[in-house]
């Protein structure tokens, strides 16, 4: 998408976050889902095939206007992002990086109408150590295809996903290391497909996940992402670099929108006779805050800059993750701060700012684990010289 229309969308997209969604906010935490109106109104204005090529149904974004996207869309509750942040996060990314082009012409045009999918890596035994996957991916006796088994965790969306991209083991063991690993296209109707109940979880009300279990699931030869065994580690930690762009602009922009509720609130509530914003402590923690957003932004766009030259962003992609994740539990906990004991209420925004904002430092890789990836990457650059 041009530039300048990317603008007009960006800034019609603004005006539908103010006016429509935060509005529904409350319908969303109450039912514990997106509305159904909504929802097709997200799908009737692309939403969900941002990343998609044009050719195929969906907008083109670039790696640096999708980001805007999810950051603007953040401002609001969770829940809509989440719905259709892996079409156009980790699937696309994985369809566009692996998929043969009988794939993508499969899967692009559907994805764009608004087919929800869903990502299953993490088991109830593993998650970023992938030599302890369980789930099995056997060839089909009777013919071409392959059978599936095992349970994958966590999964977001996986309630109501239309698709799953499915990790899975085609060898007991392999080399190089993580060649064991293949990854799959798997319709969630194929029959021995099931999802568990949706998990209760602290925040983030409307968005689901659940179990996804897979017993003796028959799919077909064209299934395999790539067509290619060993291949779906590789594919999957492409996808988790774009996942992680995506989780690190949502917590820019919810950051921003727990900010903007503090700022008001200090220059309403009084206290000794004046506003509390006043007060030069609650100044320097709206202060601090603003800061660290800006530097979360700036790292975004520069994140987002190297991926759409092309260069390898393994290490920029998990640092801006953990900055900006990191950066937006300090700031909610701050908006916490400054509203006092009502922020500790059920009733006020703050509490659920501070709740919605913790799953920020977990999934798509959690602080630690990206901490180390990001040494290890030093460290052999260090080595090699670079």
């Amino acid at each position: 998408m041009d530039e300048d229309t990317f603008a007009q969308f960006l800034e019609q997209l603004e005006r539908y976050v103010r006016e429509r969604l935060i509005p529904a906010e409350k319908d969303v935490i109450e039912n514990d889902a997106v509305p159904e109106d909504i929802l097709a109104e997200m799908k009737d204005m692309g939403l969900f095939g941002l990343t998609v090529p044009e050719d195929f149904g969906g907008a083109g974004l670039n790696i640096t206007q999708y980001a805007k996207v999810v950051q603007t869309m953040a401002y609001a509750a969770p829940a809509y992002r989440s719905i259709f942040s892996i079409n156009v996060g980790m699937f696309n990314s994985a369809i566009k990086n692996g998929g043969t082009e009988a794939q993508k012409a499969e899967w692009w045009p559907r994805i764009a109408e608004g087919a929800i999918a869903c990502f299953g890596l993490t088991e109830p035994g593993s998650g970023s150590d992938s030599a302890a996957m369980q789930t099995m991916a056997k060839p089909d006796p009777d013919g071409n295809g392959w059978i599936l088994n095992g349970t994958k965790r966590y999964i977001t969306n996986a309630p109501h996903a239309d698709v799953a991209l499915i990790m899975a083991r085609t060898e007991k063991e392999a080399l190089p290391k993580n060649a064991h690993v293949s990854a799959f296209i798997v319709p969630m109707e194929t029959p021995g497909v099931s999802t568990g109940s949706p998990d209760k979880k602290m925040g983030q009300a409307g968005s689901h996940i659940s179990d996804v279990m897979l017993d003796d699931v028959h799919v077909p030869g064209d299934a395999l992402l790539g067509g290619e065994t060993g291949q779906g580690f590789r594919f999957a930690m492409m996808s988790l670099d774009n996942g992680r762009i995506s989780v690190g602009a949502a917590s820019a922009g919810y950051a921003r929108r727990a900010l903007d509720s503090a700022t008001k609130y200090a220059t309403e509530r009084q206290a000794f006779g004046e506003p509390i914003a006043n007060f030069q402590l609650i100044q320097q923690m709206l202060a601090e805050s603003w800061t660290e957003i800006y530097a979360a932004e700036a790292m975004m766009a520069d994140v987002t800059a190297r991926v759409d030259r092309g260069e390898d962003t393994v290490k920029h992609a998990a640092a801006f993750k953990v900055f900006a994740s990191e950066m937006c539990g300090r700031v909610v906990d701050r908006v916490v701060q400054i509203y006092g004991g009502a922020g500790y209420l059920a009733e006020y925004d703050a509490e659920r700012f501070f709740r919605d904002a913790r799953i920020y430092r977990i999934y798509e890789g959690t602080t630690q684990i990206l901490q180390l990836q990001i040494a290890k990457r030093m460290l052999r650059e260090y080595a090699a010289g670079l």
